[in-house]
C-alpha cells in the first residue's frame, strides 16, 4: 500500500516496518487483519497511509427539538419501528443481499420523533438495529418531504478519548469495514507513534513523517492547520521517493551493454525511397534521434509520442531495416490483433520481400505457431508482429535488437519489459497516439528520451468534430445519408455490449436496429470484443474492401483501424468515454485525402459539466492540450505497474498537477543534493535498483 518497498523508503524504520500482525499481541490474528495483510496492508507503515475519511468534533448530547438542517446532531432514541427492504439490483461480495433500511426513533428526552435511514447496506446492521431498543446516533440533518431524517448515521459513536472528544472515520479496505481500521489505528503503541521515521536525502524537511501521521490521525489533538502541513510533508516525500525511483531506472539503464547498430546515409536514402511520400521535418529529426540512440552502444529507451496520423509507425519501419541491415531480429508488439494484422500488411506492402515477415497472435493455429517459433529461435524470421503473445516463454529468439512497442498505455511495465528481457540488451522504441503532458514527462517519465511529431503527412485533410444533440439529430442523419450516398463508410461507436440499467446506455444491437431502419439500403454490420478473432478478421476485411457501410463498434476499433474510405465516426454516449479515448476514436477518419467527421452523439442526460468535457474535442485537435484536460480529469496511472489507466495512482497523497510546486521543489532540492552529495544520493539509487519493479526500464 506504501507508495515505494518499504526496505527503500527508508534506512532504519525496523519499528515502523513490522508486520501488521504485530497488533494481534501474539494471540491468534482477526479476520481484519488476515484480510488486510492479503489485501496488501503488510506493514504498520501501510497501516497509517489509510487515511481518515473525516474527523469531527463530537456535539453534546442534544433533545430532538435542539436538531438544525445540516448541522451534525449526535442524540438517543428509542426504537418505534423498523423497517427492512432489499436493495434491488445493489449486490455486496459473493452472495451477500444489501438491505435498504428506515428507522423511527422516539426521542428519550422528549415527545418528538426523528427517521434514520441507511441505503445498500449490509445485513450486520440489520440484526444490530432488532436488538437494540434504545441507542445513540450520529449523522447530519437534512430534509425529505417536509420531515427531517439523517441518513447513513453512526450507531453509538465512541469518540477517541474524553480529551478531544472526535468521531473519526475511515473508509472500508480490503472489506475490512471502517470502525475495524479505526480500532487498528488505535491499537498502535505511543512508542511506535514517536519513533522517528527516517528519511535519507529529505533533510530539508522539518516536519518528521511520524508527526505527520500523527498529525493526519489526530492522536493527539485535531488541528486542520496541522494536518494540511502533515499532507503537504507526506506529498513532498512521495514525489522524492518517485523521482529517485526514475533516476534508478535512467541509471541501470546507463549500465546496460547494447548492440550498435549502423547504417550509411546511402543505403537510408535507398530505405527512405521504398515509401511513396517524403519524411515529414519532424519525422526526419525523430529518425536521427534513433540512429543516435542505436550508435550508442547503450540500449535506446525512447518514446515517440504524436497524434494518430502523423507517421510514427514509417519511422518504426524504417528503424526496424536499422536494425535487420545490422543482422538483428525485431519484434514489434500491439495490443489488439487487428492492429498487428494491419501493421503486417503494411509492413509486407511497402517491404515487399525485402525482410521476413511473421505475425504471431492468439488466434494463430498450434501447427503454424510451432513453426514460427523454431524458425524465430533459428533466426529465419526478421521481423515477428504480435500481441500479448510475443512475451510468452515459448517465444525465443536468436538476437533480438529491436522492441517496438505500440500504444504503450494499453501494456503494464512488467509486461514489455519481458519482451525486452528476451535479447541482450536490447533496444526500445515506444509508440503513443496519447501525448504525455509535460507534467507527466518531467514526474514519470524521466529515465526515457521522448520524441514528438507534431507535423502531420502531407495531404491530410484532418477532422471535424461536432456534438449532436437531440434538437440536431435529425440533420445529423441526413448528413450521414449524404456521405453514405458519395460511396463513403461510417463507424458508429457505442460503449456498451448489453443493456444496464444504471447506465442506461445505448447498446450496439439496439443501435442496430435503428441504423438498419434508417438506412434500410446500406450494408450495416456490428463488432465487438465478444465475436471470436476470425469473426473479427472477416468483419475488418469486409468493411476494409468496402462491402460494408455503416460498422457498429465498441471500442475495438480504437487503436490502429485504417481505413482511407472511412469518413465519419459517430461516437454515442461520449460522457462516458475519456478525452484521450474519444480524439483515438476520432483519428480514425480524416487519415486520407477525403476530410473527415466525428459526431459526438449525446442524450437529455448529458449534464453541462460533461458537455463542457466534449466541447474541449469539438474545439481543439491539439492532443497535447486534450491529454493534460483528460490527465486532470481521469488521473495519472500507475506508470510502475502493470496498471496504466484511472486513477491507480503512483501517488497515494499528491496529485501532479494539483501540487506540482511541491515537485518543483522536491526537483530543485534532488539536484542540489547530487551535487552536494553526490555518494548518499548514488547509494539511495543502487538500492533501489536492487528491487526489479522499481527500475524496471521500460
Amino acid at each position: 500500500m506504501s507508495s515505494i518497498p518499504s526496505k527503500n523508503l527508508n534506512t532504519n524504520n525496523n519499528v515502523w516496518n513490522q508486520s501488521l500482525l504485530f497488533l494481534a499481541g501474539g494471540k491468534k490474528p482477526s479476520q481484519s487483519l488476515l484480510k488486510l495483510v492479503e489485501g496488501g496492508v503488510k506493514t504498520l507503515l501501510d497501516l497509517v497511509y489509510i487515511f481518515p475519511l473525516r474527523i469531527q468534533k463530537a456535539p453534546e448530547l442534544s433533545p430532538f427539538s435542539t436538531s438544525q438542517l445540516d448541522q451534525l446532531f449526535l442524540g438517543r432514541g428509542k426504537v418505534i419501528s423498523l423497517n427492512f427492504t432489499p436493495a434491488y439490483g445493489k449486490k455486496g461480495k459473493g452472495k451477500v443481499q444489501l438491505f435498504n433500511a428506515t428507522c423511527v426513533i422516539q426521542d428519550t428526552m422528549g415527545p418528538e420523533t426523528l427517521t434514520l435511514k441507511w441505503f445498500n447496506t449490509y445485513p450486520s446492521l440489520k440484526k444490530q438495529l432488532e436488538t437494540l431498543n434504545e441507542f445513540s446516533f450520529l449523522g447530519t440533518i437534512s430534509e425529505f418531504r417536509g420531515m427531517l431524517q439523517i441518513v447513513n448515521p453512526q450507531i453509538n459513536p465512541t469518540p477517541r478519548n474524553e480529551k478531544n472528544n472526535l468521531i473519526i472515520e475511515y473508509p472500508t479496505v480490503a472489506t475490512v469495514a471502517g470502525n475495524r481500521i479505526k480500532a487498528l489505528i488505535e491499537k498502535i503503541p505511543e512508542y511506535i507513534w514517536s519513533s522517528t521515521i527516517e528519511t535519507t536525502g529529505e533533510e530539508s524537511q522539518e516536519l518528521n513523517l511520524n508527526n505527520a501521521f500523527k498529525y493526519i490521525h489526530a492522536i493527539d489533538d485535531f488541528d486542520t492547520e496541522l494536518i494540511h502541513k502533515a499532507k503537504q510533508r507526506l506529498i513532498y516525500h512521495e514525489f522524492f521517493i518517485n523521482q529517485l525511483r526514475v533516476l534508478a531506472r535512467k541509471l541501470k539503464n546507463q549500465k546496460l551493454k547494447a548492440p550498435i547498430l549502423k547504417i550509411d546515409n546511402d543505403k537510408l536514402t535507398e530505405y527512405k525511397r521504398l515509401f511513396p511520400y517524403s519524411l515529414t521535418e519532424d519525422q526526419s529529426l525523430v529518425l536521427e534521434h534513433i540512429r543516435s540512440d542505436f550508435s550508442s552502444g547503450k540500449p535506446m529507451m525512447r518514446m515517440i509520442q504524436g497524434d494518430v496520423g502523423c507517421g510514427k509507425t514509417t519511422v518504426a519501419i524504417l528503424a526496424s531495416l536499422i536494425a535487420e541491415h545490422n543482422g538483428g531480429q525485431i519484434a514489434f508488439m500491439c495490443p489488439t490483433e487487428a492492429l498487428a494484422t494491419q501493421h503486417a500488411e503494411t509492413l509486407k506492402s511497402v517491404l515487399k520481400d525485402k525482410i521476413r515477415i511473421e505475425l504471431l497472435l492468439g488466434s494463430t493455429k498450434p501447427k503454424e505457431k510451432k513453426v514460427i517459433y523454431e524458425q524465430l529461435a533459428a533466426g529465419e524470421i526478421d521481423l515477428i508482429l504480435g500481441t500479448h503473445s510475443l512475451f510468452q516463454d515459448s517465444v525465443i529468439f536468436k538476437d533480438l535488437q529491436l522492441c517496438i512497442i505500440d500504444e504503450q498505455h494499453k501494456f503494464g511495465v512488467e509486461q514489455r519489459q519481458k519482451l525486452v528481457s528476451k535479447g541482450k540488451g536490447a533496444h526500445s522504441l515506444i509508440m503513443t497516439a496519447t501525448p504525455i503532458p509535460r507534467t507527466l514527462q518531467l514526474s514519470q517519465y524521466g529515465d526515457l528520451e521522448i520524441s514528438t511529431i507534431r507535423t502531420v503527412p502531407h495531404g491530410r485533410k484532418g477532422t471535424k468534430t461536432r456534438i449532436v444533440t437531440a434538437e440536431t439529430y435529425e440533420k445529423y442523419l441526413s448528413f450521414l445519408k449524404t456521405r453514405l450516398s458519395m460511396g463513403e463508410q461510417i463507424y458508429i461507436v457505442v460503449p456498451a455490449i448489453e443493456e444496464s440499467e444504471s447506465l442506461n446506455l445505448k447498446n450496439i444491437n439496439s443501435t442496430f436496429k435503428i441504423y438498419k431502419k434508417f438506412f434500410p439500403e446500406f450494408k450495416i454490420s456490428i463488432l465487438h470484443g465478444q465475436l471470436s478473432a476470425q469473426e473479427k478478421q472477416t468483419i475488418m476485411s469486409a468493411y476494409t474492401s468496402g462491402k460494408i457501410d455503416i460498422l457498429i463498434s465498441t471500442t475495438v476499433i480504437e487503436v490502429g483501424i485504417n481505413v482511407l474510405n472511412s469518413t465519419v465516426i459517430s461516437i454515442y454516449n461520449p460522457d462516458r468515454f475519456g478525452l484521450s479515448s474519444l480524439h483515438q476514436l476520432r483519428g480514425r477518419v480524416g487519415r486520407g485525402d477525403k476530410p473527415g467527421f466525428c459526431f459526438l452523439v449525446t442524450d437529455q442526460n448529458t449534464n453541462q459539466e460533461s458537455m463542457n468535457r466534449l466541447k474541449v474535442i469539438e474545439r481543439t485537435t491539439d492532443g497535447f492540450e486534450i491529454a493534460e484536460a483528460d490527465l486532470k480529469t481521469r488521473g495519472q496511472g500507475d506508470l510502475f505497474g502493470s496498471s496504466q489507466s484511472g486513477h491507480i495512482s503512483s501517488y497515494r497523497v499528491g496529485n501532479i498537477f494539483d501540487d506540482f510546486n511541491i515537485f518543483e521543489q522536491v526537483t530543485r532540492d534532488l539536484n542540489a543534493l547530487r551535487e552536494k552529495k553526490p555518494e548518499m544520493i548514488n547509494n539511495l539509487l543502487l538500492d533501489l535498483i536492487e528491487d526489479q519493479k522499481v527500475s524496471s526500464t521500460i
